[in-house]
C-alpha cells in the first residue's frame, strides 16, 4: 500500500509565522513516527534561507492519522538548518525545560472570513451585523455563522487524535473557539499547531480563511478581539490546597510583564486595551472570575479548596503555542523556587 505523508513546518514570516505543508508518498508505511525520514524543501520561498542557499531540512516529531485523506498521516515538523542544527524559526527546538507536570488548556479564539467580502461570515458587505450580544454559544441562522465548518474540523481533529476537548461560538458574529489541552510545552504546541492546521484546511472546502488577527475588526471598534486564553497547571497547584501558591505565582507573573507580553502574539495592544473583557497591555492584575485581569482565577479553583488552574487571558489568538506554554513554565518555576 502507497501511503500519503502530510510534512507541516512552520515558516519563517515574522511577527507571525504561518503553516505550510507538503506530501510526500512512502510505500510499505506502518504508521510509526520513526519511520517518517527526515525531508527537505525550498527555505528561499519561506523566508527562511537565500536563493543561493535554499535548503531547509523537515524533522517528524509528531505523527496523526489524517482522517481527511485515504491512506494518509500528518507530521509535524521542526525546521532545521542544512547542517541538522535548528533553524532560527524553530521556537519548538529552544524549549530547554519541556516539563510534562505542567498541564495546558488553550483555547483557541479566531474568526472565520471570507474572501469575498472581507469581512467574517454573518457580517453584510459595507456593514455590520447587530451588536455583539447574541453571537455567543448561539442557535439559529440569524445569529450563528460557519456551523458546518467547525463542525466538519472538530470532527476531524477526533479522528486524527488531536486532544481537542470543545468548541463553541463567540462574542462576534463569525467567530469561534476550540480548546486544546496538553502536557508539557512541546505537546501542548503540537496538539494546537496540529488543529489550526486542520481548522485552515477544512475552511478551504467553505471558501473561507481563518483569521488570528486579535483585533481584525479595529481596536476604535466595539467589538471583541480574539485571544488564545492559556490555562495552565502543575502538581502543587493541582493537589497542594494553597492559596498562597497561587499568590506567589501571580505576583511572579507581574513582575515579568515584558518576559509574556513579547511572546504573546503580535498587535497585541490593539486588544489589550482595558476593553472588551482585557487588562491593559502595560498593567497586570490577579482576581477570581475576573475576566477584565491579566489572570483569572478560576471559581472553581476556589471551591476546590485552592486546586486546580489559572487562566493566563493576555495571550493573542496569533501567538505561538510554544513560546508561550515554555515562558509559562519558567515563571511559575522561579515563583515557586
Amino acid at each position: 500500500m502507497r501511503t500519503k505523508l502530510e510534512y507541516i513546518w512552520l515558516d519563517g514570516y515574522k511577527p507571525t509565522q504561518s503553516l505550510r505543508s507538503k506530501t510526500q508518498v512512502r510505500d510499505n508505511f506502518n504508521g510509526t513516527l520513526e519511520e517518517c525520514p527526515m525531508w527537505a524543501f525550498d527555505g528561499s520561498s519561506t523566508e527562511q534561507a537565500s536563493g543561493d542557499d535554499s535548503d531547509c531540512l523537515l524533522k517528524p516529531v509528531a505523527l496523526y492519522p489524517d482522517p481527511d485523506r485515504a491512506n494518509a498521516y500528518l507530521v509535524m515538523s521542526e525546521v532545521l538548518n542544512a547542517d541538522g542544527s535548528p533553524h532560527e524559526s524553530n521556537a519548538r527546538a529552544t524549549i530547554d525545560d519541556d516539563d510534562e507536570d505542567f498541564w495546558f488548556g488553550f483555547e483557541q479564539e479566531y474568526f472565520l472570513w471570507d474572501s469575498k467580502t472581507n469581512l467574517p461570515p454573518g457580517f453584510p458587505a459595507g456593514g455590520y451585523p447587530g451588536p455583539q450580544g447574541p453571537y455567543y454559544c448561539s442557535v439559529g441562522a440569524n445569529n450563528n455563522y460557519g456551523r458546518d465548518c467547525v463542525e466538519d474540523h472538530l470532527d476531524l481533529c477526533i479522528e486524527a487524535g488531536v486532544n481537542i476537548e470543545g468548541i463553541n461560538a463567540e462574542v462576534a458574529a463569525g467567530q469561534w473557539e476550540f480548546q486544546v489541552f496538553g502536557k508539557g510545552a512541546k505537546n501542548a504546541g503540537d496538539e494546537t499547531w496540529m488543529a489550526r492546521y486542520l481548522l485552515e484546511r477544512t475552511a478551504e472546502r467553505y471558501g473561507l480563511s481563518i483569521n488570528y488577527d486579535p483585533k481584525p475588526l479595529g481596536k476604535d471598534l466595539d467589538w471583541n478581539g480574539s485571544g488564545m486564553h492559556a490555562n495552565f497547571s502543575n502538581t502543587a497547584m493541582r493537589e497542594v490546597g494553597d492559596e498562597a501558591i497561587f499568590t506567589k505565582i501571580c505576583e511572579a507573573f507581574g513582575k515579568n510583564i515584558e518576559r509574556h507580553i513579547s511572546v504573546y502574539g503580535a498587535d497585541n495592544e490593539q486588544r489589550l486595551t482595558g476593553e472588551h473583557e482585557t487588562q491593559a497591555i502595560d498593567m497586570f492584575s490577579y482576581a477570581v472570575a475576573d475576566r477584565g485581569a491579566s489572570i483569572r482565577i478560576p471559581i472553581g479553583t476556589v471551591s476546590d479548596g485552592w486546586k486546580g488552574r489559572l487562566e493566563d487571558r493576555r495571550t493573542a489568538s496569533n501567538a505561538d503555542p510554544y513560546k508561550v506554554a515554555a515562558v509559562i513554565i519558567k515563571t511559575t518555576k522561579e515563583a515557586l523556587a
